[in-house]
């Protein structure tokens, strides 16, 4: 379930201008603010009802989005991969090298840390 709401949060991040301006509030509301269905309800004046299918009709066309174009699967496998290369500098410039050798993977490992903050 947390990874489900992370996934639509994620999708959220890079499609949500798409959305209706309705759906991208009520979604920001509950997947990033993590409101409830009433509290959603109260603050933007529609029912609970009204709520849920906004969110509903939000992350099918979400997913519908993710399916066609995979923006966010190939970001989470770059990012993944990126840590495994990070891991792999770290380790060798932490082997017995010379300085210039110990230099150069240090440097790689301070280059792909930057990448990861960026995202």
């Amino acid at each position: 379930m947390a990874e489900d709401r992370v996934m639509q949060s994620l999708l959220l991040d890079f499609y949500g201008r798409l959305l209706t301006d309705k759906q991208r509030e009520t979604c920001e509301l509950y997947f990033n603010e993590d409101l409830s269905l009433a509290e959603i309800a109260e603050q933007c004046g529609i029912s609970r009802q009204g709520v849920w299918d906004n969110v509903r009709r939000a992350v099918a066309a979400l997913e519908e989005i993710e399916e066609k174009t995979g923006l966010v699967r190939r970001y989470s496998e770059t990012q993944r991969s990126l840590a495994r290369l990070h891991a792999a500098a770290e380790e060798l410039s932490s082997l017995p090298l010379d300085d210039r050798a110990r230099s150069a993977a240090r440097k790689l490992s301070e280059g792909l840390e930057a990448l990861l903050e960026r995202g």
